[in-house]
């Protein structure tokens, strides 16, 4: 930690908790939240590996609303317009996982930023709604592709004007963290429901139980 100047945090599932929509689904069809938010979730990742790999980005925004519409028919759960806006909009009041603020407040340093694959119009309500504060909040709708290609990372570099070997990067999403490792930041994965990691070749710099262990 000596050595960074700047740390850069993963927004979904490591700042925020994605499947706090799992209540708003819930209210909906009963007995089938959870799951629900399980399968949007998934679509929703591999949305962005396949847009990636096909050269065909849109903004997070609508790779979100086409896996929530590919999830309900996968379930069989009838989707309206109704139902759709109310799910949309809880994307924009994700609850922040309980260890993230206190975590926040001991980490300092230096520069702090997010950066993550939501399109503008997602995150940046989501990070006023949460009251959290960043020097920076960078999407990779400025580079038109999702993570892990290295271009998402490089968009750190340049904004923050800082060396990738001074940048520590934190995620929760293993793929997010070993993407970042491949490109040459520091990198604390937060392992908080101890999955076995990827095998990708690399291995992060520090595993962690919460962003508590950090500070």
């Amino acid at each position: 930690m000596t050595n960074l100047r700047a740390l850069v945090f993963d927004a979904y599932g490591t700042l925020f908790d994605v499947h706090s929509v799992a209540r708003r689904c819930e209210s909906f069809w009963p007995g089938k939240g959870a799951l629900l938010s399980q399968a949007w979730r998934a679509k929703q990742l591999e949305y962005t590996w396949l847009r990636s790999l096909m050269q065909r980005y849109r903004p997070f925004s609508e790779v979100t609303r086409d896996a929530l519409a590919w999830a309900c028919d996968s379930l069989e759960l009838p989707l309206d317009e109704h139902k759709t806006k109310a799910l949309m909009a809880e994307y924009l009041a994700l609850s922040p996982y309980p260890d993230v603020r206190e975590a926040l407040e001991k980490i300092n340093p230096g520069k702090r930023a997010i950066l993550s694959n939501g399109s503008p119009d997602m995150l940046e309500p989501l990070v006023q709604h949460s009251g959290l504060k960043f020097d920076a909040v960078l999407s990779v709708d400025e580079v038109k592709i999702f993570k892990p290609a290295p271009e998402v990372y490089e968009l750190a570099v340049r904004r923050l004007a800082v060396n990738k070997e001074e940048i520590g990067f934190v995620s929760s999403n293993c793929w997010d963290a070993l993407g970042a490792k491949s490109f040459g930041f520091t990198v604390f994965w937060i392992n908080r429901f101890d999955v076995p990691p990827d095998r990708l070749g690399f291995s992060p710099d520090k595993t962690l139980k919460t962003l508590s262990d950090m500070a």
